[in-house]
């Protein structure tokens, strides 16, 4: 590449906030939003993609528009369901282009959960490729909601520090960042380069989060 690019991350003190007195998980501001080039191929987003910090971890919201059907989902076939798709180096080396234990996968579908397959659930994947594996996190300690709107629907994670191994603001402040949005109906968005590039295994493609 020519170029890497680096994405401001912004410190949010009140995330997350309390599930007593707020509709919603996260609010994060615009200056959060991971920005990309979707523009330059003449492509359009369909995908607001948010991320912001502090001292407890990371809060991730994704909110999908556009859509004229609800989203489709099934735990049991997740590579397949729409949802969003993060990985996460707590080290930012990229000096590689194989994952190391600091190098995280976690997806977030809308619907396809529970009994009938039609609450919103999370996973951790293991990287392809990966020289060691992120340590197994425990999901429950993942806060995670799900919300169906009109024309798609929106997500709010809060990552803590618990789950994503090595992570440290103070002493690494950059991380590795890359997403994919999946959605049957739209199509996919990326934050940088698309599928004929191995961004699932190979964190040298992936963004600077600082």
């Amino acid at each position: 590449f020519l170029v890497r690019v680096s994405h401001p991350c912004p410190f949010v003190k009140d995330a997350p906030r309390d599930a007593d007195e707020a509709d919603h998980l996260l609010e994060l501001p615009e200056s959060a939003r991971l920005e990309n080039f979707a523009a330059l191929d003449e492509q359009e987003n369909f995908a607001d993609v948010r991320v912001a910090w502090n001292e407890f971890g990371l809060a991730v919201q994704v909110e999908v528009t556009g859509k004229s059907q609800p989203a489709a989902g099934d735990a049991d076939k997740p590579n397949l369901s729409d949802g969003l798709r993060l990985w996460v180096d707590t080290r930012d080396a990229r000096a590689g282009h194989r994952a190391s234990r600091y190098c995280h996968h976690f997806s977030f579908f809308p619907t396809g959960g529970g009994v009938d397959k039609d609450e919103p659930f999370l996973t951790q994947t293991k990287i392809n490729r990966a020289l060691q594996d992120a340590p197994p996190a425990s999901l429950g300690d993942i806060l995670f909601r799900a919300h169906r709107q009109k024309g798609g629907y929106r997500l709010e994670a809060f990552l803590p520090g618990a789950v994503l191994n090595g992570f440290d603001p103070a002493e690494h402040p950059r991380l590795g960042v890359y997403y994919h949005v999946r959605d049957g109906e739209l199509g996919d968005q990326h934050l940088s380069v698309g599928g004929e590039f191995p961004f699932a295994e190979d964190p040298s493609l992936w963004a600077v989060l600082e």
